[in-house]
């Protein structure tokens, strides 16, 4: 086997030259380089020489050894030639037609014939995958590592990368790879992982790694080319052969090789609209009956409205099967991020795949399937470096070898420790004492209308004191109300995890005694945001709680969970808040309203994945639906509990995915409350009167406007990623986004739950002139919708809001302006 790899690049600009070919002399064996100018061409054969050849450049022939491998670089140089004067004058342009075109007639075959050429066709296919992700500090500048502060980092900085994106220096800051056996069967489909090795860089403490892992990955998503959406960058792509690609995409044929005995037709291709989230690139087919692709390089168009990234290309590559299907055998995935367009530093990030050794139609037993679809072997993290030599699909560069060896020395270093203890109190907000930290610092300072100026401090246990045992704790006082609040909780890990960490398995036990606005689920030990104070219109009737509580909450691998607890809970009113009767004068005191309950809650996220934050893990949305059921009953009687009833909840979420048009995130909720209670207990509506657009809130309904103990909603966000906008002139400057919105409520209340008809329950609240503040639904379901422009500064969506009806309710708005901060590519 003779094999060749290198780059080509321009003799003057030194830029990477695409799609130039190279060929071994004497043979129509050939190739093309990638975006990058990079190529490999690999043959057996007695092959001596090789020539490089480009359209307006001068060809050059090499000397190769026959049988071995070795890498060769060209710089080509212009070919100019003086030419005698020509006179081109147009006709008129032909307009491009899909109807009687070669090149979409050629497409449509691929399209034809993709269900052939995946995996799927085959009842069994297994083969072994490596994966390498790899990220840099891309054109750092010299005068930074010149700098007397990081004179002791030079070990770091020295380690220079100019080979793999010409024309410009990489520092890699990160590595991760894995070895996997994968396993693939048809019916009933399943799907088997075995990691065999894997290995990344650990910055210890001060990051999550697993989380950092989960959340590179999804960015850097495996691409399929036969998928007629890909996933990369929080965004989706068409796919050059997806279905409805001829409606999207321009085709032209190009050229024609052939490698070995197949012959393989170029084919081009760019968007109709260069600002749709579509690529950009050329592919060759092979003409044979297989209609496949044989490799495709991929890119994206600089007028792409996708933040922050300057540049992505992606390039695959397929080998010929002993049955002649064409399987991939090789994907690139590059994307170099700044946060300006033009020059300056950013972040390079290169995934690499490689496959070999695919087996067809080799079953294995159904125990084999059983369990888990991924398993990681004992020792996988463990593995010696000879293990890596042997099995790596492809050697490191000089500098890639060096990133775990220089991590781990940084990261033992005391001003690196000091710099990222810093950095982890101002992005998470705690500040770390080993075992114990301090924060959140979002809380430590709040104000509303109850308690006036309100100063809190608390702080919770690591896994540095126990990964089993934790503690968390704060102490706050209003300087209004003059009353202390706190809270304090003891947790034990059952799977010797950390709380935070899926799947969880732990029983806590807590007790909480602190303001509350009726109806506001937030987080949990979080209700005192500082950036939660600024509300609109009145605000002032509030809940005094004391709740005790004890929770088990087992997680499983495939993602489902449950939940048992127990609470008691006192709520007393606070601010303009009564509880009164209608039998009651002004002068009878507002008593506590007590509840024991037991609630039982599941919750089935199929292939959930998560990023692991360091006050909490955020759930990355995906396409998979999420179930929700909750059921709690109230028990009189037990620790002094007023009332029996019992509450149902259901809850199902999905993302739809709509390519080109988007995506938008439907909610589906339902409940019922069993029982007579007063409305303290009943479903009270989650309102907004904050500035900030809430997604699972009513951002024009007031606080306790709305209850019920029976209802069923529905909320439809949809995202159109710039569809229309990007054909708007200045709007397309600007690349802003368009969103839209629609959330619906419909409910009611049960006679008994009436007070109006019920004397014995606490009569809904009022104003202070007896206007009524509190409503139910009747017949008619709350409407409101919005229409919104997200992506304003990158960082900003800006909604209009509209509330469709109960428009004479005091104090309500038609009309609002909510904004919210989002990250999005």
């Amino acid at each position: 086997m003779t094999t060749v790899t290198g780059t080509i690049i321009d003799g003057v600009s030194n830029q990477p030259l695409p799609f130039a070919n190279v060929v071994f002399v004497g043979s129509t064996i050939g190739t093309t380089t990638s975006e990058r100018g990079t190529y490999t061409l690999a043959a057996t054969g007695s092959f001596t020489k090789i020539t490089f050849s480009f359209i307006g450049y001068k060809s050059i022939t090499r000397t190769i050894t026959p049988g071995a491998t070795q890498q060769i670089n060209i710089k080509l140089e212009s070919d100019s030639q003086l030419l005698n004067e020509v006179v081109i004058r147009s006709g008129k342009r032909e307009r491009y037609r899909n109807k009687n075109n070669p090149a979409v007639e050629l497409i449509r075959n691929v399209i034809s014939h993709k269900e052939q050429n995946q995996i799927e066709h085959y009842n069994y296919v297994s083969y072994e995958e490596y994966d390498k992700l790899q990220f840099s500090l891309s054109s750092l500048s010299a005068k930074v590592s010149e700098r007397k502060i990081f004179q002791k980092y030079q070990f770091l900085l020295a380690n220079r990368d100019t080979t793999t994106l010409p024309g410009k220096s990489l520092l890699p800051i990160y590595l991760e790879e894995k070895v996997t056996d994968s396993y693939f069967r048809k019916s009933p489909q399943k799907e088997k992982t075995i990691i065999k090795a894997k290995k990344r860089v650990d910055f210890g403490q001060y990051f999550d790694n697993n989380g950092l892992s989960l959340y590179l990955n999804r960015m850097y998503s495996k691409v399929d080319i036969y998928s007629n959406s890909i996933f990369l960058m929080t965004n989706q792509f068409l796919s050059p052969i997806a279905t409805t690609a001829p409606t999207f995409y321009q085709y032209f044929l190009s050229d024609t090789i052939q490698v070995g005995t197949t012959k393989l037709v170029g084919l081009t291709f760019v968007p109709r609209n260069g600002t749709d989230m579509l690529f950009q690139g050329k592919m060759y087919v092979t003409l044979d009956s297989n209609y496949a692709v044989q490799r495709i390089n991929l890119s994206i168009n600089p007028k792409i409205n996708l933040n922050w990234v300057r540049d992505m290309q992606i390039r695959l590559q397929f080998e010929q099967n002993t049955d002649g299907k064409y399987f991939l055998s090789k994907s690139d995935l590059l994307a170099d991020f700044g946060i300006t367009k033009g020059k300056g530093g950013g972040i390079f990030g290169q995934r690499t795949l490689s496959y070999k050794n695919y087996k067809t139609n080799e079953p294995q037993s159904d125990e084999f399937y059983s369990g888990q679809p991924q398993v990681v072997e004992a020792g996988a993290a463990t593995k010696s470096e000879q293990f890596w030599v042997e099995n790596r699909h492809d050697t490191l560069s000089s500098a890639e070898s060096k990133i775990y060896a220089n991590i781990d020395s940084l990261k033992r270093m005391p001003s690196f420790r000091r710099t990222m203890e810093a950095l982890t109190f101002v992005v998470a907000g705690y500040k770390s004492f080993g075992a114990f930290e301090i924060g959140p610092a979002n809380t430590f300072y709040s104000f509303n209308p109850v308690e006036g100026f309100r100063l809190r401090l608390g702080g919770r246990t690591t896994p540095e004191l126990s990964k089993r045992y934790y503690a968390e704790t704060y102490a706050a006082y209003g300087f209004k109300d003059q009353r202390w609040k706190y809270f304090l909780s003891g947790t034990y890990s059952l799977n010797n995890k950390t709380i935070y960490q899926f799947p969880q398995n732990y029983i806590r036990a807590s007790f909480q005694r602190d303001t509350k606005i009726p109806g506001q689920e937030l987080q949990f030990v979080q209700e005192d945001n500082f950036l939660l104070s600024f509300k609109r219109g009145v605000n002032d009737k509030w809940l005094y709680n004391d709740t005790w509580r004890i929770d088990y909450v087992h997680e499983f691998e495939n993602h489902f969970s449950y939940s048992i607890g127990f609470k008691n809970w006192q709520q007393a009113p606070a601010g303009a808040l009564k509880f009164k009767r209608e039998d009651d004068n002004e002068n009878t005191p507002s008593p506590t309203v007590t509840t024991s309950e037991f609630s039982l809650e599941t919750r089935w996220a199929p292939n959930e994945q998560f990023y692991q934050g360091k006050i909490y893990r955020v759930p990355i949305v995906g396409r998979y639906p999420v179930y929700t059921l909750r059921f709690a009953t109230g028990i009189k009687g037990l620790l002094n509990s007023q009332y029996n009833y019992q509450n149902l909840t259901g809850t199902i979420s999905k993302r739809f995915m709509l390519s080109q048009l988007g995506y938008s995130n439907v909610t589906v909720q339902g409940g019922y409350i069993f029982g007579q209670v007063p409305f303290p207990l009943l479903n009270i509506h989650r309102a907004n009167q904050t500035y900030a657009y809430q997604l699972n809130s009513y951002n024009l309904m007031n606080f306790l406007e709305f209850v019920s103990d029976h209802y069923a909603s529905i909320s439809i966000d949809h995202s159109f990623n710039g569809f229309f906008f990007n054909k708007i002139p200045l709007f397309k400057k600007l690349k802003w986004r368009e969103a839209v919105s629609f959330k619906a409520l419909y409910g009611g209340l049960r006679s008994q739950n009436d007070p109006q008809q019920n004397p014995s329950l606490y009569q809904f609240p009022t104003d202070a002139f007896g206007v009524p503040y509190t409503y139910t639904l009747n017949k008619t379901p709350y409407i409101e919708a919005s229409a919104g422009v997200a992506n304003v500064l990158k960082f900003f969506r800006i909604d209009l809001v509209k509330r469709l009806n109960y428009l004479d309710h005091p104090n309500v708005s038609q009309w609002g302006i909510r904004a919210r901060a989002t990250f999005d590519f």
